[in-house]
């Protein structure tokens, strides 16, 4: 504990007397009254201009720099056309092109500000180490983008299933994949998830197989439902002779159904439109030759004592 006579010691050791307050003030005043303030003027003038033209002079490197990003990328797209670049592979490098040189582009003009562009790229690797880490997700995202620009499972103007989606694919950026469903949504799936998973390419193929699954009651002339089914797919000149012929087979007798399986192979761009057309032709040409759909039915026998 601190004693009384020990305080009143500290207090008058705080209080500044009044005559070294008059003598500091006094110096104050004659700093101000000596001082050149046309010299000032000109050096606040002088900095303000220099530090003026600095940023006149980053603005213009960023703005150049961002027109030469713009010239590069645009003979890059010249380059890729003659040689038919793949279109998935042309965007990602081009995103990827234009990322890193605009990058460039800003520590120019930073290191043009007079700021040590070291330090500045010290602190960016610490931050780029954290926030790689928060964002391990992301980077997991453009390491699977680089690996499906490798591997090639699908293209743009695929259409392909993943992830439990449908869709054309319109994009693949550096983090995820673009489809256009055909009702016109656009859903973007990322990289990381589509990479490592099952995914199925309608398109990459040139032909599919259709296949029609028809149920007709018990009774029913098969080989009447053959010849007629046949006569629809061979009048139809989208359906192929190749890899086979289009079949019409009994696949199973069931509980009050006969079932029978269509298959034939159309070109991909046919599939739907054949698809279709076929579904409408067997509905209205079976009643016509006397050939009955089955409908689920139930017979029920009662027994009088």
């Amino acid at each position: 504990m601190m004693t009384t006579e020990e305080a009143a010691k500290t207090a008058e050791q705080l209080i500044v007397p009044d005559s070294v307050q008059k003598a500091q003030l006094a110096e104050v005043v004659t700093k101000i009254v000596n001082t050149d303030y046309h010299q000032l003027v000109d050096d606040l003038i002088s900095q303000a201009m220099w530090i003026g033209l600095k940023i006149l002079l980053a603005l213009a490197i960023y703005f150049v720099g961002k027109w030469i990003t713009k010239w590069i990328l645009r003979v890059l797209n010249r380059s890729f056309e003659r040689r038919n670049v793949d279109m998935s592979l042309r965007n990602f490098l081009r995103s990827m092109i234009k990322v890193v040189m605009m990058i460039l582009v800003i520590l120019a003009a930073i290191q043009t500000l007079g700021i040590n562009t070291t330090s500045f790229l010290a602190i960016f690797a610490s931050a780029g180490l954290a926030v790689g880490m928060a964002l391990s997700g992301t980077l997991q995202n453009f390491a699977g983008g680089v690996i499906l620009l490798l591997l090639r499972p699908y293209r743009i103007g695929d259409y392909i299933t993943a992830q439990g989606q449908s869709g054309t694919v319109k994009n693949i950026g550096l983090f995820s994949t673009q489809l256009t469903t055909p009702d016109n949504r656009i859903i973007y799936v990322p990289n990381s998830a589509i990479s490592t998973s099952i995914v199925d390419n309608y398109s990459q193929p040139e032909t599919r197989r259709l296949d029609w699954t028809i149920s007709v009651s018990y009774g029913t002339d098969v080989e009447l439902v053959r010849k007629t089914v046949l006569d629809i797919l061979n009048a139809d000149s989208r359906v192929l002779r190749e890899p086979a012929e289009p079949t019409v087979l009994l696949k199973e007798l069931g509980a009050s159904a006969v079932i029978i399986t269509v298959r034939c192979w159309v070109s991909n761009a046919d599939y739907w439109d054949v698809n279709f057309a076929v579904n409408e032709r067997i509905y209205t040409e079976l009643p016509k030759n006397g050939v009955q759909f089955a409908y689920p039915q139930l017979d029920v026998h009662i027994k009088q004592n």
